[in-house]
């Protein structure tokens, strides 16, 4: 039996691994605020700092200078260098992009840069890609990009916090999962080109602040993690064209007290997979395919803020069969967490004197 909704603390799964099956090494810490972490062909990792400095770790060493060629960054409240992702044909042309909050305090957004690693600094720099409209808050902006097979570009928006209505509207991309072409072009088949001016990137909406993505190497399957208010945080299977609910239905309710909607489901809405009440304040996000770990082969890995824990989810038929809260006797805020070409799983804490921990069989 496959359960459609899994309600935080309601199924945790007996895991046949224990915390004494495994040990946690400090590759690196004295960042601030690390977001996200890629690993290069030679070994070396970069990891950006949401304070807008992208760092190297190199023979597992943290190097003290930061690559050069990073666009401006606009740091506040939420605001800052987002995501590091690699080109799929990164070994051959070097490419990379990034995500970035970009603007002053009256008018900000989210922006994509493409540019090109030469040795420690980034050449060619273009901007490709820059969420409309812009807007006066420093929060929600997203910022987590994945590649599909085709090679298009998926990147998450969040709907500003004070503008939940755009998440429903397709004449903004706040509140949306955007995918467009490397070069910041729209794909013919995104199902609202021709719509308005601003639909045309716009691959799904409904989405309050989503800040992990991740496509399935096997069936190109998309799974999405957004943040709730208080509580409501949802796991959802993105399909191009559909409404994800946000803010018309909910399973949290409104910092104040206040409820958000009287709706949990509505027609013509798309049903999370999973949802967390209390938040865990999902943030980052992994499909394991490792060596090391053959237990957790084709589990979800999820980074949470305020439980300061990873959640292990484990898919059976693409839907969540159970849960497993993991690494929370670090007793840190977890921002990311990916899986490592050597099967590892590495973790990004969040603090001004963040680490990069791996995560390996004892």
């Amino acid at each position: 039996m496959h359960l459609r909704l899994v309600v935080a603390g309601a199924l945790l799964l007996c895991a046949s691994l224990t915390r004494a099956d495994v040990r946690i090494e400090t590759i690196a810490e004295g960042l601030d605020f690390p977001w996200s972490l890629a690993f290069l062909p030679d070994g070396s990792m970069l990891v950006t700092e949401r304070s807008g400095q992208l760092r190297v770790i190199r023979d597992g060493e943290l190097q003290s200078e930061a690559i050069g060629g990073v666009p401006e960054v606009y740091v506040s409240g939420q605001g800052g260098l987002f995501e590091v992702i690699l080109d799929p044909d990164f070994a051959n042309n070097q490419t990379l992009y990034l995500s970035y909050a970009h603007g002053t305090k009256k008018e900000n957004a989210t922006r994509v840069m493409r540019a090109v690693l030469d040795g420690d600094s980034l050449v060619q720099q273009e901007l490709i890609y820059t969420v409309a409209p812009w807007k006066d808050t420093p929060h929600h902006y997203g910022g987590r990009m994945a590649f599909l097979a085709d090679g298009t570009l998926l990147l998450t928006t969040g709907e500003g916090f004070d503008y939940r209505e755009d998440a429903q509207r397709l004449n903004s991309q706040l509140g949306k999962v955007i995918r467009i072409n490397t070069d910041g072009s729209v794909p013919d088949d995104n199902p609202f080109v021709g719509e308005n001016d601003n639909s045309a990137p716009i691959w799904s909406y409904g989405h309050r602040n989503p800040q992990g993505i991740v496509v399935l190497p096997e069936t190109g399957e998309v799974y999405l993690h957004e943040h709730g208010p208080r509580g409501g945080d949802e796991l959802n299977v993105i399909e191009p064209g559909l409404n994800y609910g946000w803010p018309a239905t909910s399973y949290g309710i409104d910092y104040s007290g206040a409820r958000i909607s009287p709706y949990t489901e509505y027609e013509s809405m798309e049903q999370p997979i999973a949802y967390w009440v209390p938040s865990i304040a999902p943030a980052g996000m992994t499909y394991y395919d490792g060596e090391l770990f053959p237990d957790w082969q084709g589990n979800l890995f999820v980074a949470a803020l305020v439980e300061k824990s990873i959640r292990r989810l484990d898919l059976e038929n693409g839907l969540v069969a159970d849960q497993e809260v993991l690494f929370d006797d670090i007793d840190e805020r977890m921002r990311d967490v990916r899986t490592g070409p050597d099967g590892a799983l590495y973790l990004l804490t969040d603090s001004s004197d963040g680490k990069v921990l791996r995560v390996l069989p004892e």
